[in-house]
Parts: C-alpha cells; sequence; structure tokens
C-alpha cells in the first residue's frame, strides 16, 4: 500500500449468515478490519465500515476509497467474500484487500476465487498492537485477545496454521474502555500470565470499571484441573457462561466431571457451564448421544459445532429442510448420516431448553402453545413419565435417543 497516495479507505464485512449465538453480544464481530481502521487512521486515512448488503450503494456514494479491505470467516463462506469482492471491484477502481481466515488458511484460493488483488495470512502486525476502533460499531462490549495462537494442536482447528507463534500478553488493563469484556482467545488459561490477568480484571471490577467478562471458546479443562484456584480467579473476575471443551470420547467423562466441579466450587451453578462438543467428526452419533446423555447427569448445558473440514468452500446445510440432504449439499463425516446430524442436532437444542428451565422433559408443542394453558402449567414441573401421560409429544432429555429406521 502507497501510504502517500491512499486518503481513504473502505472497509467492508460481507453479509455473512451470521447467528447470534450469545446472549450478551454479536457473535464474529469485524476485530480485524477495526484495528485496521485505527493503524489507518495512525496515518491520517479516513476510513469508512459497512456490511456489504443492498444499502452499500447507498452507504459509498460520497466515498471515493483509494483502497478496500474485505474480511473473510469460515472458508465454506467464501461464496460471500467473492460476492463482496465482486462488487466492489465492479465500482470502485482500486485494489482490493482481502484477509481473514478463509484468506490465511487457504490464499492460493481466496486469489483465484475472488479475484482480489492481495491476499494478507494472518493479522498485520502494526494493527495488532492497537486497540479496535469501537468509534465505528454500535456496541456495548469490546474484544480482547490476551494470546494469540493456542498450545494443541487439534486436528479440526486451524489455528495453528493462521496463527503459528503462541504468545501471551502479561497485562490488558490499559486495553479497557467498555463495561463489558469478551475474550477471543483461543485457550486464555494457556496465557503464562493468566493469574495477573484474571487479577487485573477482578480489581477493575471491584472499582466497577468493568462489569462482565466472557470467553469466546472453551476453557482448557486440563489447565483447570492443574491450577483449580484459576476457578474461583474466572468467578471473582465476572466471567459468564463458562464452557469446559470435551473434544473426547465418552471414556473421558470423569476427567470433565471433575473439571465441571471444580468450576462449580468456585461458585458456578450447574446451569450455567456448557461442556464444548465437536460432532459430524471421529466420534459417532453413538458415542456422541452417551456424551450427551452424561452432561445431562452433570446439569450442563452443550454447545455444539459440526464439523467442516478446514478447506471445505460448501456448506448448503439447512437445518428446516423436510427432506433429506447430501455430501453435494454440505459435508457429513464418514461416520455420520444426515439423519444422525439433524437429530443430534435436535437432541442438544431440546437438552439445553430443559437445563435452562429446570425441566424434566422437552415439549414442542407446549414451547409452541398448542397444548391447553392450564396442561402445560400443570405439568411443567412434573417428571418424565407423568408428564407423558398427557403431554404425549414429551422429550425425555436422561434417555439415549437413537434412530428409528423407516422402511
Amino acid at each position: 500500500m502507497n501510504k502517500c497516495k491512499v486518503k481513504k479507505a473502505l472497509l467492508v464485512e460481507p453479509n455473512f449468515p451470521i447467528a447470534n449465538k450469545s446472549r450478551n453480544h454479536q457473535d464474529f464481530l469485524p476485530i480485524g478490519l477495526l484495528k485496521i481502521a485505527s493503524y489507518l487512521k495512525t496515518l491520517d486515512i479516513e476510513v469508512k465500515l459497512i456490511r456489504y448488503d443492498e444499502d452499500l450503494i447507498t452507504e459509498t456514494q460520497n466515498f471515493k476509497p483509494d483502497i478496500t479491505f474485505v474480511t473473510s470467516l469460515f472458508t465454506y463462506w467464501s461464496s460471500f467474500v467473492k460476492e463482496t469482492v465482486e462488487y466492489c471491484k465492479h465500482n470502485f477502481d482500486v485494489p482490493i484487500v482481502v484477509g481473514g481466515i478463509y484468506a490465511s488458511l487457504m490464499p492460493e484460493d481466496c486469489k483465484q476465487n475472488t479475484g482480489c488483488d492481495y491476499v494478507q495470512c494472518g493479522v498485520i502486525d502494526e494493527a495488532e498492537k492497537l486497540i479496535p476502533d469501537y468509534d465505528l460499531v454500535n456496541v456495548d462490549y469490546q474484544i480482547i485477545h490476551t494470546t494469540r495462537g493456542c498450545i494443541r494442536r487439534c486436528e479440526a482447528c486451524g489455528v495453528y496454521e493462521i496463527e503459528p507463534k503462541f504468545t501471551s500478553k502479561k497485562s490488558i488493563k490499559d486495553e479497557i474502555i467498555k463495561k463489558k469484556i469478551i475474550f477471543y482467545d483461543n485457550n486464555l488459561l494457556a496465557n503464562r500470565y493468566i493469574k495477573n490477568v484474571l487479577n487485573e480484571l477482578i480489581e477493575l471490577k471491584k472499582s466497577r470499571t468493568i462489569s462482565y467478562c466472557e470467553s469466546q471458546s472453551g476453557f482448557d479443562g486440563r489447565i483447570l484441573e492443574k491450577k483449580p484456584f484459576l476457578g474461583k480467579l474466572l468467578k471473582e473476575a465476572g466471567f459468564k457462561n463458562p464452557k469446559i471443551a470435551w473434544d473426547g470420547p465418552l471414556s473421558d467423562k470423569n476427567e470433565i466431571k471433575k473439571q465441571l466441579d471444580i468450576l462449580v466450587a468456585s461458585g458456578y451453578k450447574e446451569s450455567e457451564i456448557s461442556v464444548f462438543v465437536l460432532y459430524n467428526f471421529d466420534i459417532n452419533y453413538e458415542e456422541m448421544e452417551k456424551k450427551r446423555v452424561e452432561a445431562w447427569k452433570f446439569g450442563v448445558q452443550i454447545s455444539d459445532c459440526r464439523y467442516r473440514p478446514l478447506d471445505s468452500i460448501l456448506d448448503n446445510y439447512n437445518s428446516h429442510k423436510r427432506k433429506s440432504q447430501s455430501n453435494k449439499d454440505y459435508y457429513i463425516h464418514p461416520k455420520w448420516s444426515d439423519e444422525e446430524i439433524r437429530l443430534y442436532r435436535r437432541n442438544i437444542r431440546s437438552h439445553n431448553i430443559c437445563i435452562r428451565l429446570g425441566t424434566k422433559y422437552y415439549s414442542r408443542k407446549s414451547e409452541n402453545k398448542k397444548i391447553p394453558l392450564d396442561i402445560a402449567k400443570k405439568y411443567r414441573s412434573s417428571d418424565y413419565e407423568s408428564a407423558k401421560k398427557y403431554i404425549k409429544d414429551a422429550w425425555n432429555p436422561a434417555e439415549f435417543h437413537k434412530i428409528i429406521k423407516t422402511v
């Protein structure tokens, strides 16, 4: 980028189909673009951030950029990046740079597929040191990384490819500008200075500088077992909705229970805690469903993620489709079927509703208010066996649910 010639920069977030999975913040805030904005402003470059949609034309009528930056997320959302780049190429005769996850994991495909001029792999060092420009977005929280990279090398994860070097910050107190803090660390507890970071947060919470913390990723339970005192520090620092990663087999259940017990002993309720699981991967439906039943016994919720290969550029999975889908539509692991994927996701949703409401069964008809209110109220606190007599679609979270083969 010729800094002398660039006076205006357009930052574009493609119109990704993002579901808001957190009750407290929007998932996937374009943090990379916000950091780039901060960096460009240090060079006296005017910036404009927009999300690509039909309003893009009106948003940029009076803004003529000298360069455009487009962010990317998952590889299987590459079509949204391509659409955005094509629009920008057609309307702005300026260089286009694409960065982010897809660009970093598949740089050659990104350049060829989107037709962009440049691909940025990984973070921009000059921008990484700066606080994101939150003036460009209307949010009441901020994103912080205390680490980059990860100490683990999980087969299903691409972090080690994007951020191969693991680095830790000793202090973050000078970065705090909002009351709500969302940590985007891939492995927060692996920070070699985590005790110092948490103690800083505790002091900031006591002074009411911050009110809330959440980790986007699950906590590494193996570290928590080795350092159980971290559980109380997390609680005192104001971390909400903690998640423990349960990537392994059913046989790890006793270790997972120990890790959950540390959080409970630290002051968390079981219903506030989740175990993070990866399905449509090496562990088949039967074992994953048994893991779900164990999670029910533990009294915790489940945060689930459907696996897609790191180089997958297609994902047309539709949870509302009545007819089955195939590998032509989305990635289905050899150990899984479309039917099993859909059933497992329904089980997780029903399970979590039961945990949150404190009920012993789930009824779709009750949720949709298709059961008389007096009946629904009368049996809301009932056990599954009692409710089943009057609420025919009652679903039992304590039971293993197998695929029912139809002829």
